[in-house]
């Protein structure tokens, strides 16, 4: 059996107790070594193989599994974050798929929401944005046309940006020319929940001097958007003056 873990973005106490347990019963572990914690390894039982995949292909990944499943071992494949992000299970369940062999998936903590904790943040504001786009910049790996940074940017919503601290002037070049202007708040959260997490506080325009300032080119999470500000409407839900299901409005 396979269990593809999220180790979650950082702190290893941030990973599920589900995801815990399946390290702790693994035979086999492969994880991502540029970015998963090593803490959680101390998890594994003696005698567990452990894998770096940072160092692996798609197809040695997957000899190794084959391997595990003939021996009927447990294999625990162990992605940053929450896997079904920017964790490339896709290709690797389609193997899996092709060559009969069961997997399920437990879900971890994703760097976005790991950011906006470090930030003290809410990315759904009312009367600011109620939607969160999700992307990445263009780099060495393409994205869809339809989905270019600029179309994106249109919308005017919060907008986090997974893969892209070392491509920050083009970053604030096409947010501006998609419709954020230059002051728009944003900033740039590196390593989120990690020890040496750090903060920085900038605006679309100064983007990649920050960055450089900071020392920042990988390892790290771009926020944009004016819920970073300090304006917005008070919610309906904890309103004295709206009805819900469980509540009665006061008069």
């Amino acid at each position: 059996m396979i269990h593809f873990v999220g180790a979650g973005c950082g702190a290893p106490d941030l990973i599920t107790l589900r995801g815990k347990k399946h390290i702790e019963n693994a035979d086999v572990i492969i994880y991502a070594g540029s970015l998963v914690n090593k803490e959680l390894l101390e998890y594994a039982k003696k005698g567990c193989a452990i894998y770096d995949s940072a160092k692996m292909t798609l197809e040695e990944i997957m000899d190794v599994i084959s391997q595990a499943e003939q021996k009927r071992l447990v294999t625990v494949r162990l992605h940053t974050g929450d896997p079904s992000l920017y964790g490339a299970i896709g290709e690797q369940m389609r193997e899996l798929d092709r060559l009969g062999i069961e997997y399920d998936i437990t879900p971890g903590v994703s760097a976005f929401s790991g950011a906006a904790a470090a930030l003290k943040t809410e990315y759904t504001l009312p009367d600011v944005s109620q939607t969160v786009i999700i992307t990445r910049a263009a780099g060495r790996t393409g994205v869809p046309g339809s989905e270019d940074l600029r179309s994106l940017a249109s919308h005017g919503a919060t907008m986090v940006l997974y893969l892209s601290a070392g491509l920050l002037d083009k970053v604030s070049h096409d947010l501006i020319a998609g419709g954020y202007d230059a002051d728009t708040p944003a900033a740039i959260v590196y390593k989120a929940t990690w020890a040496d997490e750090k903060v920085c506080r900038c605006t679309v325009g100064t983007l990649n001097q920050t960055a450089a300032a900071n020392g920042i080119t990988k390892t790290a999470l771009v926020a944009v958007g004016k819920f970073l500000g300090s304006s917005f409407t008070r919610s309906c839900l904890y309103n004295p003056g709206f009805s819900t299901e469980f509540r009665e409005a006061s008069k």
